[in-house]
């Protein structure tokens, strides 16, 4: 029994240094969450979701961001790299191939579909598919993770990198470092010039311009927040905090253009995370753990709907996730709003109240 002993204690001994001990590439700093809203109200727990028409189920894969062209046609970046289009009788078709992981669609004026590609860059796709890259960095630092944006009226594109250090595959390293390592940018398509308008975001995501493009927000994923930079009037080139303290991982943001945002939570929050955050040691030791045994995001559908106060004036949600969950965009169209996720099958379409 002692022959046996003594290699259990040397394999836990050597278990237990490579937790503690291990080098890791994370450098987490201490970060105290505030305490997560109560789900009641206008955040009460509903089924809305479920009613939602699913597209494409089984024949699309994880479409993070969705928009719609002129012809009423459905398109979607997916995880191997391709943009695809979904006809209006359900067809679905591969319009492009990046060759990297496209993250944020917009349509420009003239037609072109711009892509936030997370490895590729800012990207702009012409009617016959043919890519032009249109940036790859900023300030002699290359995008890292190229996420989200938005296309002013003046065609200038507003855009995140949502960290200089970690690409996409890497996104949970991000989350246990608690460090600003995002950027917000701004394209100018005449001059071909990027902008840094924010630097120090913590995990800088989705991007969405007000309805009189008087200011413009930017989603801070790891911090349940949504910041506001302005970009007219008196605060022009400013920035303050438009929403904090949300009840789950805001992901995209879109806007109806009529006063309304579309904010899609990737999930609710996660309380083991939160208590983990306050503990740079903690959080290292979890990073040299395979990545199965971290803790893991509840599979749940929801979205908010905010105004341009910065209020919660609608919560659709779907709480089984089983038919919709880990959503990353809603988007408005013509009635109904067409919900993207990060890794599901499938597209939701939610009609919306009359």
């Amino acid at each position: 029994m002692k022959k046996l002993f003594i290699p259990i204690l040397v394999i836990a001994a050597a278990l237990l240094g490579y937790l503690l001990f291990w080098p890791t590439i994370i450098d987490p700093v201490a970060y105290t969450p505030p305490k997560k809203p109560e789900m009641s109200g206008v955040l009460a727990k509903n089924s809305e979701l479920a009613k939602a028409e699913l597209i494409a189920k089984g024949k699309i894969n994880g479409p993070e961001d969705v928009v719609i062209d002129t012809e009423g046609r459905l398109y979607g970046g997916t995880q191997d790299g391709k943009i695809v289009r979904i006809q209006k009788d359900g067809n679905v078709e591969i319009f492009a191939e990046t060759g990297g992981r496209p993250l944020g669609l917009a349509f420009d004026a003239s037609g072109n579909l711009i892509v936030a590609d997370a490895y590729k860059g800012l990207l702009s796709i012409d009617r016959t598919a043919k890519i032009t890259v249109l940036a790859t960095g900023a300030e002699d630092t290359p995008f890292r993770f190229t996420d989200h944006l938005d296309i002013a009226s003046d065609g200038m594109i507003y855009f995140t990198d949502a960290s200089f250090k970690y690409y996409q595959k890497e996104y949970l390293y991000d989350l246990l470092e608690s460090r600003p390592n995002g950027r917000f940018l701004r394209y100018d398509p005449g001059t071909k010039t990027t902008d840094v308008l924010l630097r120090d975001l913590y995990f800088s995501n989705g991007v969405a311009l007000s309805q009189n493009e008087d200011f413009v927000l930017v989603n801070e994923t790891y911090k349940y927040r949504i910041m506001r930079y302005w970009l007219k009037g008196p605060k022009a080139g400013t920035s303050d905090i438009f929403i904090d303290n949300l009840p789950g991982f805001p992901d995209n943001i879109t806007a109806n253009r009529k006063g309304t945002f579309w904010l899609a939570l990737f999930t609710v929050r996660n309380d083991q995370m939160d208590r983990m955050h306050p503990s740079p040691f903690m959080k290292k030791m979890v990073s040299r753990l395979p990545k199965f045994l971290w803790p893991k995001p509840k599979p749940y559908g929801f979205v908010l709907a905010l105004n341009e106060q910065g209020e919660i004036i609608k919560s659709l949600q779907e709480p089984t996730g089983g038919h919709l969950k880990e959503i990353t965009c809603a988007r408005e169209h013509n009635g109904y709003l067409y919900i993207g996720s990060l890794h599901n099958d499938r597209i939701g379409k939610y009609k919306l109240p009359e």
